[in-house]
This record gives structure tokens, sequence and C-alpha cells, in this order.
């Protein structure tokens, strides 16, 4: 079973599509799958499109009154997937977008890499395109120079990104680390790098896959803002600075 898990905030014109494209991915490469989907407290009408789509899809809703953020996301989704499964060891949890950022299109590879007995895949972002928004490429620019000295995942260069999945046991074993804190405590892109240096701890196998995401589909702006961003991740760097992750055998 793939849990795909997808928080959403103020994404009601995108995320129907999302919902639909990712059901003709897997007609097309049939396997079981479950659709866990947030709506971080949207005032756009999120929820009500996500709701609409319960009974044609295999989708569970959840939905937070008050945005909680991205971080406080993961949290609340990593958790409602590893209570779903019955099987951990089999199954797998894989986080993307609502925006169409992430493509629906790329869960095949993924999946074919965790049925060949990876833990953990990690989409890397190649060279940046022209459609790639300004503060992004920023925010990429600065990134490495801002993690290098205390945040380091064995062979991942890019830990920013955000379609990944994990093996839900390894997600288990995080959540069991983490007990009543949340699995992960930092915001914006800093928040999928703790959650990546958290599991990867766990990981007998890692393994990364170029995978590029796509800004120019979204109707809206891009969220980023460099500077502060930046500053997250800064922070998550000298909060974790004795974090290193084991290499992935």
């Amino acid at each position: 079973m793939l849990y795909i898990c997808i928080p959403a905030f103020d994404e009601a014109p995108t995320v129907g599509l999302l919902l639909w494209r990712i059901r003709t991915v897997f007609e097309a490469h049939p396997r079981e799958y479950e659709i866990i989907a947030l709506d971080d407290g949207s005032t756009d009408g999120t929820f009500e499109t996500l709701k609409r789509y319960e009974k044609v899809l295999p989708l569970t809703v959840l939905r937070n009154e008050t945005r909680g953020g991205y971080g406080a996301a993961l949290d609340t989704l990593a958790r409602a997937a590893a209570k779903q499964t019955r099987y951990p060891r089999r199954d797998a949890m894989i986080v993307m977008q609502g925006d169409l950022t992430d493509r629906p299109e790329d869960l095949p590879e993924l999946a074919k890499r965790f049925d060949g007995g990876v833990d953990c895949v990690v989409a890397e972002a190649g060279p940046s395109a022209a459609s790639v928004p300004k503060e992004i490429r920023r925010l990429r620019r600065i990134a490495p120079w801002l993690m290098r000295r205390y945040v380091k995942v064995d062979g991942v260069t890019d830990p920013l990104g955000t379609l990944r999945l994990y093996r839900i046991a390894v997600i288990r074993d995080v959540i069991k680390q983490a007990g009543d804190s949340p699995i992960v405590q930092s915001v914006g892109w800093a928040a999928n790098v703790e959650l990546l240096v958290k599991a990867a701890k766990f990981c007998r196998r890692l393994e990364t896959v170029p995978l590029e995401p796509r800004y120019d589909l979204r109707p809206r702006e891009t969220r980023v803002r460099w500077f502060p961003d930046a500053l997250a991740l800064y922070r998550f760097g000298i909060a974790h600075r004795a974090l290193r992750a084991p290499a992935p055998t």
C-alpha cells in the first residue's frame, strides 16, 4: 500500500486536478494506494473540493480549523499514515504538494525503487530552469552554504525537495523517537530537511532520483520567501549540528 500524503493550504484551483491525475496514474500502473489529504485551515474552498472526491477515490480528508503550518502538517500526515497501515514494513508514505509542483506521473518511479527494497527515496531537482521562481532560485543557491557545516545526509545533494517516499516502518521509528513531541519542529523547507535527517537514521537503504518539480502549472505565486526560509534553515542547522545521518548501505 502506498499512502499519498498531501498537505494543502488554499489549493482549491489545483488539488482536484491533482487527485484526478493520481487516479489516472494508478489506473495505468495498478497497485493499492490511499490518499490522505490535510486541509490546513484553508479559506478558499479547499476542504469542500477535497470532500467531493471522497466518494470516487480512496481518499481520507483531514482538516485543521486554523493553519498549523507545513511542519505541523507533515507531523499530522505521518502519524495518520502510520496509524492506518497494517503492514509498516510493506507500506510506504509518499509526501507531495497539492499545487501541481510535484508530478503524479513521477510516483511510479518512487514506487519502483521502494519495491526494490529502498527505505527512503528522495526526489532531487536538477539545474534551475527558467520557470523556477526567483525566490526559490535564491534559496537554493544559499541553502547548501547554510547547511553544509551542520546537516549532512550521505548520498543526498538536494535535501530541500518536497517529493519523498518513506517506508512506514521508518516513520514509526521517527515517531517513537519523538515521543509526545512533533516529529518535525521546523517551518517551511527546513521541515523537509529535518524529517529527512531523522528518517535517514533508521534507513537501511536510501536512494535519490532526479525528478524536476513544475512551478509553471500552478496558478498562484510561490509562498517561498528566500530570507525567512533561509533563516529557518540556518536555525535548524544550528539546532541540529550534532546530527549526522549514517551513510546508506
